[in-house]
Order: structure tokens, then C-alpha cells, then sequence
């Protein structure tokens, strides 16, 4: 009696586990049974960089983050090489690239660089017509007194940049630049020697450094924003490999 008893509880038990299990079968997402492929190209790795630098890496006029939308390729490699070897203290980038071989920086590189992408209108300016005033002149003739080149002597005369390596000035945030301006001053931030951005942040004062920051990032981004071709033209200041 005992024995048919617990045959006839096992075979309910096996018919309401079955029930369920074809309850659940039928009621769960298509997607538990076919899981999206995700893509395997640049554009779909590049999206860990989007949380920063915002969409395709085009990133805003405001804030701490940069574009990297439109780079030099060769810039773009040597600021995550720099990351990648401690040149340039940011440890969340530092987590990114520091398994990344030269290669595949190279590929990511590329594929910033290689976007075009319009550029968003520039903030209003916060500083005085003084401080503006300031900022424009260290930006476009320099201040030979102190032997502070002009920016324009190298990042180009539309400050879009110089390739192969030299970035464009216009449309970063005003807190970005004023950022990097203090950290080579302060020895944070470094290139391969000779470091000429070190040297010419060590000669800008801390009102130099916010007039030119804030002149830069009110300026309007002209229409063809890429860099000038390369030039053979020397640098005021000797540079490793001519790059900033």
C-alpha cells in the first residue's frame, strides 16, 4: 500500500513539475531562447569610451571630458600610450589601456580620427573683456617678453590642429584645457622629453592659463574643422617627434 502510495505522489509530482515547466517554456522572452549577437567591429568596442566622451566621441562644449571625435589618429595613439605608460595620471583611463598593445591603440585611434562630426555652438563666455582680451592675444601672437609662443604657432592657425600629432584647440571645455594647462605646469602631466607643452605651461601664470582657456572655448568652430595638412615648418619650440 505504502509502496503505491508514494509511486502515485512521485508520478503527481513529475506531472506538475512538467506543467510548469511548460508554463514557463511557453510564457518566457523569445530572447532567453535566441540571444542577441552583438557585433564584432570598432564602432560597437568604441562605445566603452561614449559614458565620457559622449556619443561617437563627440562629446560638449562644457565639462572635464574632451572631444576625441576628429583627432589626429597619431595624437589620439600617443594620449593612450601616455595613459597607458603613467605620462598622463588618470586612472580610469589608465584601467582601459593598460593591456592594450600598440596595435590596437593604433586601430582605435584610427577610428576616432576618421569621424566627422559637427561641432555644437561654444558656451558664452564667462571671463571679463580683460581676461579676453588676454586670452586672444597669448593665443594668437604669443608673448615673445616671456618666450610664450603663440597657440597658433603650432596647433594651426584655425586652432583645428596639425597633423600628424597635434590636436586642435577649439570646441574642448573651458575646464578641460584650463585642466591640462595646470597639470603640466604642476609636472602631473608629460610628454616625451622635450616636453615643450611643459615648458610652455611653466612660463604661463594662473591668470594667463584661465584667460586663454576661456578665450579658446568661446570661440566658434569653423565649418571644415580638421586638421591642417603637415607642414614643414619649425616648431618655435623643439618638441619629441614635433608633437605636443
Amino acid at each position: 500500500m505504502k509502496t503505491g502510495l508514494k509511486r502515485a505522489w512521485r508520478h503527481a509530482a513529475q506531472s506538475r513539475l512538467g506543467g510548469v515547466l511548460m508554463v514557463c517554456a511557453l510564457s518566457a522572452p523569445a530572447a532567453w531562447a535566441a540571444p542577441a549577437i552583438v557585433p564584432d567591429t570598432m564602432a560597437q568596442r568604441a562605445q566603452a569610451c561614449t559614458p565620457c566622451h559622449g556619443k561617437e566621441g563627440r562629446s560638449t562644449n562644457v565639462g572635464y571630458f574632451p572631444r576625441i571625435a576628429g583627432k589626429p589618429a597619431r595624437y589620439l595613439a600617443n594620449q593612450l600610450i601616455n595613459f597607458r605608460e603613467g605620462r598622463r595620471p588618470y586612472p580610469l583611463m589608465t584601467y582601459l589601456v593598460e593591456h592594450m598593445n600598440d596595435a590596437y591603440i593604433a586601430e582605435i585611434a584610427a577610428y576616432f580620427a576618421a569621424l566627422d562630426l559637427p561641432y555644437p555652438a561654444p558656451q558664452p563666455p564667462e571671463a571679463g573683456s580683460a581676461a579676453l582680451a588676454r586670452g586672444e592675444s597669448l593665443a594668437r601672437e604669443g608673448d615673445r617678453a616671456r618666450k610664450i609662443p603663440a597657440c597658433m604657432a603650432c596647433h594651426g592657425a584655425a586652432l583645428t590642429g596639425v597633423l600628424p600629432a597635434i590636436p586642435g584647440l577649439v570646441g574642448l571645455p573651458r575646464d578641460y584645457l584650463n585642466a591640462q594647462l595646470g597639470t603640466w605646469k604642476n609636472g602631473e602631466r608629460r610628454a616625451h622629453a622635450p616636453d615643450c607643452m611643459a615648458e610652455v605651461a611653466a612660463r604661463l601664470t594662473p591668470d594667463d592659463v584661465s584667460a586663454v582657456s576661456s578665450w579658446l572655448a568661446a570661440q566658434p568652430v569653423p565649418q571644415n574643422a580638421k586638421p591642417a595638412p603637415a607642414t614643414t615648418q619649425a616648431l618655435p619650440l623643439k618638441c619629441a617627434d614635433g608633437l605636443p
